[in-house]
């Protein structure tokens, strides 16, 4: 028998083909237009579209497990199409559409953007459908977020205080730093599907209890695991990642350059040989987690003709001390930094905090190399590495884009939740103000968002298990972060002025929301040259 939200979910497929023959006629004409870099504003909104019907349909599948999942579908489909027909209204030409291409769908649109389809939905959050094992993942990380995040997440935030020891000690207790690295070298990945929905799965309740003190600790060793599973040799492999899975050594991630961005091809910072190793000199930024880590995964140009691009960056491991939360200046020993031709002093390496509006806890760096001295065998890959660096980073970043959006999962969960609660309870005009469909609405569409994404990631990372995905990780990326930041809004506004005081975490939800669009690929070039390039062919 169909039910009335079985037929929606018909609609909500016709919706999505819709959008993807749109998505599909923008492409072909920014390509017939010259191409990306010659229409910047719309292949930039073209990449997020195909991202939001990406996401759109893999809803669909979960809309097919039940009614409740099929309104979810229903809800979020016609969000998007609805979005979409904005991005196009007074654009069609551009996008290769005529106006009122919505018509088709003209009927699903106006039954399920009816405000009372949203309101409906306002405490219907849907199951996860994870299945037992993943569910004991999560009730595991859940549990380790309520009782050792949450309770220091305000104090680290308000004071900029570093995370405490006892947080890291038990997510490594709990194996969290090694659900990326193959059991044979002391890890938990098996090789299968359960490697990286594990890690998406963990990384939302890590978030959930706080993107600055949880949700991001496991993302740089994850990287870097990356990296050295795809191109470490096998020695490197035996000697790093045992280390990383225990957490006996945390890293960080030194790519950015103050110059250099996400053109990461572009980077100056120079590796120049000397007997034994390689010599760092340069300048990286935005380097997150340096003072406390204890290896930095740091990209340099080991070729110094910047002609060579991308093919003249290397990777390296870059061991150093322990610095100080609030700055550190350390200098090499004559032991770890043997003599060197011309006769060059041992290395140093200042590193000057950044303060940030949010995400606090983690502290991102400006770190200044002057001689630093890395013995040769940290050359990622060994001499096969040489020049490799670029791709090494690549393979750890796609996962990294993936793990991102399961921590704007976590954020924006938490988020929902506090306005949900606050809304039972805050009464205005005699009512609390949940009762109100304005309040309803909003919520509804917070769980339907919250959802969609969350199954659109499940998805990835089913994806990526099986060796593909790469595309599709960074448009979840894309979507996911910048409906982090409608939420988060929305959560805080729900708490009128006490969401802007700091005594109610929401206010920390809003601005660690809004870093998630910037790192692991800023949005703008992650649409442009990212997802766009690979689309349109350009």
């Amino acid at each position: 028998m169909t039910t009335p939200e079985r037929a929606a979910l018909a609609g909500a497929a016709q919706a999505v083909d819709l959008a993807q023959e749109l998505v599909d006629r923008a492409c072909a004409s920014v390509r017939d237009r010259g191409g990306v870099d010659a229409n910047q504003v719309i292949a930039y909104d073209v990449s997020h579209a195909a991202a939001a019907v990406g996401t759109a349909r893999s809803t669909l599948l979960y809309g097919e497990s039940g009614d409740v999942e099929a309104a979810i579908a229903a809800a979020f489909v016609a969000d998007v199409v609805a979005d979409l027909a904005g991005k196009v209204a007074g654009r069609e030409g551009l996008w290769g559409v005529e106006p009122g291409w919505t018509a088709p769908v003209s009927s699903f649109l106006e039954a399920q953007r009816a405000p009372a389809v949203l309101a409906g939905l306002a405490t219907t959050e849907g199951p996860r459908h994870l299945g037992e094992d993943f569910e004991l993942v999560r009730e595991t990380f859940h549990r380790f977020a309520e009782d050792k995040v949450r309770p220091h997440a305000e104090h680290v935030h308000r004071t900029n205080a570093d995370i405490p020891e006892e947080v890291i000690e038990g997510l490594a207790e709990l194996g969290g730093f090694g659900l990326s690295v193959p059991e044979e070298y002391g890890g938990f990945a098996s090789g299968g599907e359960s490697d990286y929905m594990g890690m998406v799965v963990a990384t939302e309740e890590l978030s959930w209890g706080s993107l600055g003190v949880g949700g991001s600790l496991i993302t740089r060793p994850e990287i870097l695991t990356r990296a050295l599973v795809y191109g470490g040799t096998e020695e490197q492999k035996k000697h790093w990642l045992p280390k990383l899975a225990s957490a006996e050594i945390l890293a960080a991630v030194a790519v950015t350059e103050p110059d250099y961005g996400s053109d990461v091809a572009a980077i100056v910072t120079a590796a120049t040989a000397v007997e034994g190793g390689w010599v760092i000199n340069g300048v990286k930024t935005w380097c997150t987690f340096a003072a406390r880590a204890e290896v930095l995964m740091l990209l340099a140009r080991t070729d110094p003709d910047r002609s060579q691009a991308h093919r003249g960056i290397s990777m390296f491991v870059v061991e150093k001390p322990r610095g100080d939360g609030h700055g550190f200046l350390v200098a090499q020993t004559e032991a770890e930094a043997p003599e060197r031709p011309g006769g060059l002093e041992p290395g140093r390496l200042e590193g000057r905090p950044i303060d940030t509006l949010g995400y606090r806890g983690m502290h991102s760096y400006e770190l200044a190399f002057e001689n630093w001295f890395v013995p040769a065998a940290n050359l990622v890959g060994g001499p096969e590495g040489l020049g490799k660096g670029f791709y090494l980073q690549m393979q750890g970043f796609e996962n990294g884009r993936l793990q991102t959006a399961a921590r704007a999962l976590g954020v924006m969960q938490a988020a929902y939740e506090a306005a949900a609660a606050y809304a039972a309870e805050r009464k205005v005009f005699g009512s609390p103000i949940g009762d109100y469909q304005l309040t309803q609405a909003k919520l509804g569409r917070m769980a339907v968002i919250i959802q969609a994404t969350r199954q659109s990631s499940y998805h990835v990372a089913r994806l990526m298990a099986r060796g593909e995905g790469a595309l599709e990780a960074s448009m979840v990326k894309a979507y996911v972060c910048r409906a982090a930041e409608w939420v988060t809004r929305e959560a805080m506004q729900i708490h009128g002025g006490m969401g802007y005081a700091e005594e109610f975490p929401v206010s920390r939800y809003f601005v660690d929301a809004r870093v998630l669009s910037i790192f692991e690929g800023a949005d703008e070039t992650l649409a442009l040259k990212v997802i766009a390039r690979r689309l349109i062919g350009d």
